[in-house]
């Protein structure tokens, strides 16, 4: 079963929705035949390299709130982390434009990396307070999970991997992509924002029942759970 994931390494949800996956996989028989594939999403693509303003005060601008109030939500949302056994420190956490992560990500790839790629980036940005941004950052970090730092530099010093990038970006336009998490599975099956582990074991058995058949790529979120995820514009949770 391939599994691909449209995500960003900025959005709370995406990493909450990650786990949530990982741990429904864990639960699942045929978890040695499941194949995931991490796809480029830009929340912001025109997001600054670098601030100075916190993730609190980022968040009460962009939804012209008080600061305390920003600071709560995103209490709200280390919490809902916690429960999956990620760790957010919001006050030392470093909004970034995330493009050249993303191109790393695609360079791992071609050492088998992505997986560890893309979980040390969350963790660097939610837990670590890193700028993953920062070249020199992006560096230390592939090469922590084994990939060559020297490539790295090239694929940064470069355009190298850009069009990757745009084609998952692309591909998520013409799949209706509108926020992310999203995750699409053997290209037929989709489901929106971080949903319960249980609902992922759920899609999951689904999904290996109807492998042979081919339906058109329909919205496996079943009814009363609360969808999480992130769009272009905001993060929310709302009622199916």
């Amino acid at each position: 079963m391939k599994i691909e994931v449209w995500s960003d390494f900025v959005c709370p949800f995406c990493y909450i929705g990650k786990r949530r996956l990982e741990q429904a996989i864990e639960n699942f028989d045929h978890k040695d035949k499941i194949v995931i594939n991490y796809k480029s999403y830009e929340l912001d693509p025109d997001a600054e390299e670098t601030t100075n303003e916190s993730m609190h005060e980022i968040l009460a601008k962009k939804y012209n709130m008080p600061i305390e109030q920003a600071k709560q939500m995103n209490e709200n949302v280390a919490s809902q982390a916690k429960e999956v056994g990620l760790e957010y420190n919001f006050d030392s956490m470093k909004n970034a434009n995330t493009f050249d992560a993303h191109r790393v990500v695609k360079a791992a790839a071609k050492d088998s990396k992505e997986k560890e790629m893309v979980e040390r980036l969350l963790k660097a940005h939610f837990t670590d307070g890193k700028q993953i941004s920062d070249h020199e950052t992006l560096i230390m970090l592939a090469n922590e999970v084994g990939v060559d730092h020297e490539r790295v530099q090239s694929v940064l010093e470069s355009r190298k991997y850009s069009a990757y990038v745009r084609d998952d970006e692309e591909q998520a336009a013409q799949i209706g992509v509108q926020g992310v998490p999203f995750f699409v599975f053997n290209e037929k099956y989709a489901v929106s924002g971080a949903q319960p582990s249980e609902v992922f074991k759920e899609v999951l058995e689904k999904v290996w029942e109807e492998e042979n058949k081919n339906p058109i790529l329909q919205t496996l979120t079943p009814k009363d759970s609360e969808t999480t995820y992130c769009t272009d514009e905001e993060c929310k949770g709302e009622k199916n």
